[in-house]
């Protein structure tokens, strides 16, 4: 435990690493053992001290541990990473108190929210003499004794081997090489199992101008815009293709799934009053807008109407999130303790990340619309075939009350038939005289009764 965890955060006092790894142990005791023993073997090494205010309120001083060189190597075994990706051993930082450091380690372990599980005492290499063991204190590895019962902590985000610090983002050149003014992450958190790719925290103490500290997502912006050629062909099938450049973020670690660039955290450690909090905040917010703002695009909705509508386009803006150091050790990174620089409130995580004015939520309104237009579309038609049904049924009313109105056709008087008119003949220069009827049942004419018939005899 205590290898894995100074090989990711390089110095931390023996509280910070129980803090990180096992806070369900009944006092440090039990890390000061196991750094005294893997001092034994030149593993770990104590060159400073730092100072901080206990649960009573006292100042007390603690020793910082940070790996030696011969240390990174089973650190990084620990940790299953290759060697050259450990970095440094921070004896610079561990002889200056380390107070940055100090207060990142601190972040780290607000992250995590370690479980208080039991733990299992560990049997000393060499155990501590009778004479340095206070009194009703039993000799050795305090963990002989059952701990109190921890208060149940918030859930975390990530584990240990999740997080590295100190991370060198080039902007130009090489890992190993960077260029100018390129930034140095003061941690870096992967968790896609949590949905969270990447993200970069930076650590601000309060020691530098909101000037100074906004330049940071400047910087960051510079980074993430850098593109490489992608060094081969990728198994994902939503890669892109290799002829194609890639952002440099992008093939350290891996693809976002989502719109834009990864999120830059800033975590407030210093204790103040919520005026000069706020102050800073907005000072903050001011001074990086032009990095996460995004561009707002805006269309009209249909070539007939004069509305308009649009979006924000987030593919070169930086999600930039703040919190303090306070909210994240009593909620946990897991609750409402995030304030994203253009939104309106305090939110989850997922909520904070999320970009609820981008084009996803632009075509969801326009799908609405074009479904509302639709409907009225709809609606017109039916009103429209409705009023040719009633000129219908008004027409055949009224052409049925002219065949009413008619005088009836004559028929035969015999028969009761259709009467059809007969030929008639013209003279020149004659007016026509019209010509008896015929019936169409018999083939008679018919100019009224008929003659009697007379027999032969």
């Amino acid at each position: 435990m205590v290898l894995a965890a100074l090989g990711v955060v390089k110095v931390a006092t023996a509280e910070q690493i129980r803090q990180l790894m096992c806070p369900g142990t009944a006092s440090a005791q039990t890390v000061r053992n196991g750094c005294l023993d893997l001092g034994r073997d030149g593993l770990v090494v104590s060159l400073g001290s730092a100072s901080r205010t206990n649960a009573a309120g006292n100042l007390v001083s603690e020793k910082l541990w940070n790996l030696t060189g011969p240390g990174l190597e089973p650190a990084a075994a620990v940790l299953d990473r290759p060697v050259r990706e450990m970095g440094g051993t921070a004896r610079g930082a561990a002889r200056s108190g380390a107070k940055h450091t100090v207060k990142v380690t601190d972040t780290l372990a607000a992250f995590l929210q370690t479980p208080p599980e039991p733990t299992r005492p560990v049997p000393r290499k060499r155990p501590q003499p009778a004479t340095s063991t206070p009194a009703g204190a039993p000799a050795g590895d305090d963990t002989s004794a059952a701990p109190a019962a921890a208060p149940e902590r918030p859930q975390g985000l990530g584990q240990i081997s999740s997080w590295a610090t100190e991370v060198v983002l080039p902007v130009s050149g090489t890992l190993a090489t960077p260029g100018k003014n390129s930034p140095r992450a003061d941690a870096v958190l992967t968790a896609p199992e949590a949905g969270l790719p990447v993200m970069f925290v930076e650590v601000d103490n309060s020691t530098e101008n909101p000037v100074v500290l906004s330049a940071k997502a400047a910087r960051y912006r510079e980074f993430f815009r850098r593109t490489v050629k992608q060094p081969a062909p990728s198994p994902n099938p939503y890669a892109r293709p290799a002829e194609k450049p890639v952002p440099m973020w992008e093939t350290l670690y891996g693809p976002l799934g989502r719109e834009g660039y990864p999120p830059l955290a800033i975590v407030f450690t210093k204790q103040g009053g919520p005026t000069a909090m706020n102050n800073r905040i907005n000072s903050v917010m001011r001074l990086t807008k032009a990095h996460w703002a995004g561009q707002y695009c805006e269309f009209a909705t249909s070539y007939s109407s004069d509305e308009r509508d649009g979006y924000t386009n987030y593919t070169d803006a930086v999600p930039i999130l703040i919190t303090t150091l306070d909210r994240l050790r009593e909620h946990g990174p897991q609750s409402p303790v995030w304030f994203r620089f253009g939104h309106s409130t305090w939110q989850t995580l997922t909520d904070a990340l999320d970009n609820p004015d981008d084009e996803r939520a632009f075509k969801a309104r326009q799908r609405r619309r074009d479904q509302l237009r639709k409907q009225q579309l709809e609606q017109e038609e039916q009103q429209r075939e409705r009023e040719r049904q009633e000129a219908r049924e008004r027409l055949a009313a009224q052409e049925a009350a002219v065949e009413a109105a008619r005088e009836p056709d004559p028929v035969c008087q015999e028969c009761h038939g259709p009467l059809r008119a007969a030929p008639s003949s013209t003279t020149r220069g004659r007016r026509k005289r019209r010509r008896p009827t015929e019936c169409t049942a018999r083939g008679a004419v018919s100019s009224g009764p008929s003659p009697p018939v007379v027999s032969a005899g």
